[in-house]
């Protein structure tokens, strides 16, 4: 018997200390007194006091609001409603205490009667939840019947509605707050209020204004769930409000649709047709800028969602998403998303994504991102990204990728990336970090790795040249290829300056740079003599073949033009020269050896002081013909560098 009233009273005993345990944060009583405190360090208190945490977010308290309050013996939740007064609840999940807003209590539908024509209108009020403030700009529509309105600056809305629909479900959308769907009863006209939940954004937002072209490829918001707890979302930029920031899209939709644009960038519907006057007068009606169409007719101009199939638009078409599959625009075409198919632009096309296909613009062409498949235009084209195939522009073409394909600018080719393909330019082209391929330009190709061929009126340059270069100037920092031009500068290749005498004229220059496998030689010469003045002028090629690092031969090639006191006389000596050269030092060499001429000569008459005759007597001279002569002779000289 003893021990079963022993039993008895321990199982009293702990039932009385869990149920004690289980007992109420809110019911706890405790003791404040503050006089003018930090409603933060009042909480800390409180907390301390009935050893319990608080949770709420920052954005709802003022945490450094000032409190007095002199509570003997309450219970904490009378504390915190002297606090916090009306507006807020108090919710407990395990050993915390959720601080939060309370919902605002709304009634759905104030007033309602019998419609008695054949169309019924609903308006009312959008309030935001929390505040229980009016919120203008949202959008409020019928995802089924393209029905929409968008409340004025006092929150208020119309809508007016068939009377044939069984059953409608209007959706509120606007933009950092939760979307809100509410089904109301047909055929009565009503006056209704919704709440909306606004999405707190956290401080790590980014803000994208409407005028932000290259806005942030993403944003972060914290979103309250019911029970206060707080999930971060990634809210990817939404490209379809892209082309709203367009020149064309500032210039010609208005202020509602922008808004509308923002307040519903997560719906998107799609009908077979549509035909449209301007952006605001259309058969899918004001939510035509929602709708993906198959068949789009703009008489003279229209905004819609997309387009699959075809659209045509006397002035100009304007679509949120992708295009497929043709689009035609008497002026312009502003896109989105991509375009995959044909799109042709009296003067300007503009894609905010990437293009598959052709691109066909009077004036412009203008894509964001890359680029596969044809692109023409009257002046102008311009892709963000990389692109592949043909690219010819009336003047000009830029690439800020890669290029692979080929390039035709009237004037200027520029790729910011590198080519591999052609570029042809009547005036410059322009490839930066490499070109694998070809480079014809009327002055300049300019590129920094080449492996290919360059050719120029004037100059070409590659910082690395592996290949070939044919122009006036040819510069490049290294080389393993071949350049020809009337001047070839190597940075770091061969490198000569040359003082010599030979059998034609006694003082000689040249200077010779390119590479030691081929250089060019620019030549100047004078003979001196009284009565037997000559002076000579020209340009070769040359070859450096070293046997040791002091010894070696230089089987070179020029031809001169000679000047005897007249230019009515043509006078041409080609001359191979076979040198043998001995580095002295590093920078000086010495060089001499045979050399064979041919010499082509009008020259019958001899003008005061000037010689007639070359070489002078004592070589044995070949007679070809009456102009053209030859014989051996030799040269000798020092070279510089």
């Amino acid at each position: 018997m003893q021990r079963l009233t022993l039993i008895i009273l321990v199982l009293t005993t702990f039932l009385f200390h869990k149920n004690a345990g289980a007992q109420s944060i809110l019911n706890k009583t405790i003791t404040v007194e503050v006089t003018r405190q930090r409603v933060e360090d009042v909480l800390e208190i409180i907390s301390n006091k009935g050893d319990f945490y608080f949770s709420y977010n920052s954005n709802i308290i003022n945490r450094d609001s000032l409190v007095t309050i002199s509570a003997q013996n309450k219970t904490i939740k009378q504390i915190l409603d002297l606090i916090f007064r009306s507006g807020y609840e108090f919710k407990e999940s395990g050993n915390y205490i959720i601080i939060r807003r309370a919902p605002i209590k709304l009634t759905l539908v104030t007033n309602q009667a019998v419609s008695e024509d054949n169309f019924f209108t609903v308006t009312g009020y959008i309030i935001d939840e929390q505040t229980g403030e009016r919120v203008k700009d949202a959008s409020i529509y019928e995802k089924q019947k393209l029905l929409i309105a968008t409340s004025d600056d006092n929150g208020y809305f119309k809508l007016k509605i068939k009377n044939k629909y069984k059953s409608i479900a209007l959706t509120v959308s606007k933009e950092n707050y939760q979307d809100t769907t509410v089904s109301i009863q047909p055929n009565y006209n009503q006056q209704i209020r919704i709440a909306i939940v606004p999405i707190d954004i956290s401080s790590r937002s980014i803000i994208i204004t409407p005028q932000s072209l290259y806005a942030p490829d993403s944003i972060y918001v914290a979103v309250q769930q019911p029970d206060s707890s707080i999930w971060l979302y990634t809210y990817k930029k939404l490209d379809s409000s892209l082309v709203e920031t367009t020149r064309l899209g500032r210039l010609l939709l208005s202020s509602r649709l922008k808004i509308q644009s923002v307040n519903l960038n997560k719906f998107f519907t799609v009908r077979p047709v549509q035909v449209s006057v301007l952006p605001k007068v259309s058969t899918n009606g004001k939510l035509n800028s929602q709708v993906v169409n198959n068949f789009s007719v703009n008489i003279l101009g229209g905004y819609s969602g997309g387009v699959n199939g075809f659209e045509m638009g006397g002035l100009f078409n304007i679509d949120k998403k992708d295009v497929k599959y043709f689009q035609v625009g008497g002026l312009f075409n502003s896109v989105g998303q991509s375009v995959t198919g044909v799109q042709l632009g009296g003067i300007n096309n503009t894609v905010m994504d990437s293009v598959v296909g052709m691109q066909v613009g009077g004036i412009t062409n203008y894509v964001k991102n890359s680029f596969h498949g044809v692109q023409l235009g009257g002046i102008y084209n311009h892709i963000g990204k990389s692109a592949t195939g043909l690219q010819v522009g009336g003047i000009a073409n830029y690439l800020r990728n890669d290029l692979q394909g080929m390039q035709l600018g009237g004037i200027y080719n520029h790729v910011n990336s590198g080519t591999q393909g052609a570029q042809i330019a009547g005036i410059t082209n322009y490839s930066n970090r490499y070109m694998n391929g070809f480079q014809l330009a009327g002055i300049a190709n300019v590129t920094n790795d080449l492996q290919g061929v360059q050719i120029a009126g004037i100059v070409n340059y590659a910082k690395k040249m592996k290949g070939l270069q044919i122009g006036l100037i040819n510069i490049a920092d290294t080389s393993e290829g071949v350049s020809l031009g009337l001047i070839n500068i190597i940075f770091k290749g061969y490198h000569k300056l040359a003082f010599y005498n030979n059998e034609v004229t006694g003082v000689n220059i040249a200077f010779k740079s390119g590479t030691k496998y081929l250089y060019s030689i620019l030549t100047a010469g004078a003979k001196l003599d009284n009565n037997q003045k000559a002076y000579s002028a020209g340009y070769g090629l040359g070859t450096d073949i070293s046997f040791t690092p002091r010894f070696g031969i230089n089987p070179e090639l020029t031809g001169s033009l000679i000047y005897l006191g007249d230019f009515d006389n043509a006078n041409i000596l080609s001359r191979f020269n076979l040198n043998v050269h001995y580095n002295i030092t590093r920078h000086v060499s010495i060089f001499g050896g045979p050399a064979y001429s041919l010499y082509y000569s009008q020259q019958i008459t001899k003008n005061p002081g000037y010689a007639t005759v070359i070489p002078s007597e004592g070589y044995n001279v070949h007679t070809f013909d009456n102009h053209l002569t030859g014989w051996i002779g030799w040269n000798v000289g020092v070279a510089l560098f």
